[in-house]
């Protein structure tokens, strides 16, 4: 007998700034995935969230209009509302 594991279905927020840009952890706070900045710094540092589909370990990177952060099986996408 064979078990299939099962994908988790990834899902897409789109996150507005009003902003130029916003920086990765406060983007992380600010979408509910991290409840504080501490625990944000450590999904960072531990390279556990992907921008543009690539591992990221620097918390301040500038998170432009069109960039999509990725962490588990949520993609957050970002658009400047300006």
């Amino acid at each position: 007998m064979r078990l299939k594991a099962k994908k988790a279905e990834r899902h897409e927020q789109i996150i507005k700034i009003k902003t130029e840009y916003i920086k990765l952890d406060s983007l992380l706070k600010f979408a509910g995935i991290a409840e504080s900045g501490s625990f944000a710094k450590t999904l960072v540092l531990e390279k556990k969230v992907k921008v543009n589909g690539e591992k990221c370990e620097a918390r301040g990177r500038k998170i432009r209009n069109g960039d999509i952060v990725s962490y588990k099986n949520i993609d957050l996408k970002v658009v400047n509302e300006n």
